[in-house]
């Protein structure tokens, strides 16, 4: 019993009571810490595969507005334009289609 003789101790029972309350009972326990921590990362992620694809875009369009064959493939290809005399045909591959319930 010697191992708990620093118990008896106001101070150092009052500390490890805080401590333990601190780690595993508080609202910002150790579990939530990592939690938030993971969601940091995952955030992270989402941020630079966002910035990657607004640099895509960018690219895509100062090609596009320097070009008008460029425009006009893009719009055609993209949004389904046409010139008034033609008839535009979409061909959907079935494995890409949504599956209805």
């Amino acid at each position: 019993m010697h191992y708990f003789k620093f118990l008896k101790n106001f101070y150092w029972a009052t500390g490890l009571g805080l401590l333990l309350w601190l780690l595993v009972f508080d609202q910002n326990d150790l579990v939530s810490q990592a939690k938030k921590a993971w969601e940091v990362v995952k955030l992270e992620e989402t941020r630079d595969y966002y910035k990657s694809r607004i640099g895509q875009a960018r690219v895509e369009y100062r090609e596009v507005m320097g070009s008008p064959e460029l425009l006009e493939k893009f719009a055609r290809e993209k949004y389904l334009m046409k010139k008034p005399n033609e008839t535009v045909f979409v061909l959907v591959d079935e494995n890409d289609a949504p599956v209805e319930k």
